[in-house]
């Protein structure tokens, strides 16, 4: 187990470099924080030995108040993130999306406590600062945590960031070896042996998640219909469980700005639980689109898999095979599971615009790439592959 380090010391000054970090915006209509309550709550919450003092990053919204500036990170679908900087020093604030009805996807108290435990034990894990309880502060529960500033590589990767296709070879193996040395960490000694029940993990989750679906339906798709048919077909046995990240993806990967292919942070452990290591792999997959995918999943991309020196699918699934040491055999089922697992929660999301509970208009066209999901999803079994 590697002693944790605040990944931190880059190799030259951010003032040298061009501005490749992941930056903060104004807050989304709809979705701003009550300013006046947090500010009162964040007196009384925090200290000056929270956190080691951080410089502000110019903010472009302000309150109106010195001690205040709130911000909001673009990024995402499921809970909401924004940057605090009180009183000159950063947080990153989560609380879950305004509209939402699911609470057990957005349990604010889990995700603090996972962080809790994982953060001296393992090194990508960011600092938990604090949790509020109190839903009238900002209208839910939520939570602070450290500002761990990196790059986080989107679909649109910076042309000012150097990832020739040698070091997107390297950036790739280090993605699997991230994965693998996560599946490593001993969770019980992180006091998270009853974060989850391993025993009938893959069965629960394909019932589950199929349940979610109906519960969230809004048109006919045949190919979702047809996923579900297959995957309770094919409930595979399952390796020893570990505890699995549930949601692993380049933008989930905070990078080194000065080094991107090393990673400094991982981020969104909301659907962490302990379970089948490959529910967890065959997740990261359906992230991963290759060069030669239908257009239509080209366009679902979430992040920048076809760059010139990645590995691809079955790349990645025999790279995880050999660091790790497990079989991958049936990595199909998993895969195809991934797809539809990742269709059901953008469906969520397409459901809660519908009914006009959020009108972010990112959220418009989640209908067809569920869709879209579903197809790749179906497409794999036909041909036997990832």
């Amino acid at each position: 187990m590697p002693e944790h380090k605040t990944p931190h010391d880059p190799a030259v000054t951010r003032a040298a470099l061009p501005r490749i970090t992941d930056e903060p915006f104004a807050v989304r209509s709809g979705e701003e924080l009550d300013t006046s309550r947090l500010r009162a709550y964040l007196a009384q919450a925090l200290d000056s030995s929270a956190l080691p003092p951080s410089a502000a990053s110019n903010p472009t919204e302000n309150t109106g108040d010195p001690e205040l500036q709130v911000q909001q990170f673009p990024g995402g679908y499921s809970n909401l993130t924004y940057l605090i900087t009180f009183r000159g020093q950063q947080y990153v604030l989560r609380r879950p999306p305004f509209g939402s009805k699911v609470k057990t996807a957005h349990d604010m108290g889990r995700e603090y406590r996972i962080l809790s435990a994982l953060h001296p034990i393992y090194r990508y894990a960011p600092r938990p600062v604090c949790f509020c309880e109190d839903e009238t502060i900002v209208g839910a529960k939520f939570y602070l945590m450290e500002r761990i500033r990196g790059v986080i590589l989107r679909r649109k990767v910076p042309a000012s960031l150097d990832l020739s296709p040698e070091k997107m070879h390297t950036l790739c193996e280090t993605f699997v070896d991230t994965l693998v040395e996560l599946h490593a960490l001993d969770y019980q000694r992180a006091g998270l042996a009853d974060l989850g029940r391993p025993e009938g993990y893959v069965e629960r989750q394909v019932s589950g998640w199929s349940k979610r679906y109906r519960d969230a339906q809004t048109d006919e798709v045949p190919a979702l219909e047809a996923c579900m048919r297959w995957l309770s077909a094919r409930i595979p046995s399952s390796p020893a469980a570990t505890l699995i990240h549930n949601d692993f993806k380049f933008d989930n990967l905070i990078l080194d700005e000065a080094k991107p292919t090393r990673v400094i942070g991982l981020l969104d452990w909301e659907m962490a639980t302990v379970g089948d290591p490959l529910m967890d792999l065959g997740t990261a997959l359906c992230y991963w689109v290759d060069p030669e995918d239908p257009p239509a999943l080209h366009m679902a991309s979430f992040g920048p898999t076809t760059r010139p020196g990645c590995l691809n699918r079955r790349q990645i699934a025999e790279r995880y095979a050999l660091r790790s040491g497990r079989d991958v055999s049936n990595i199909l089922f998993y895969y195809c599971f991934g797809l539809f697992k990742t269709a059901v929660v953008v469906q969520q999301i397409y459901f809660r615009y519908r009914q006009g509970l959020t009108s972010d208009a990112r959220f418009a066209g989640l209908g067809e790439m569920a869709r879209v999901l579903g197809e790749q999803a179906m497409a794999s079994t036909e041909r036997g592959s990832i």
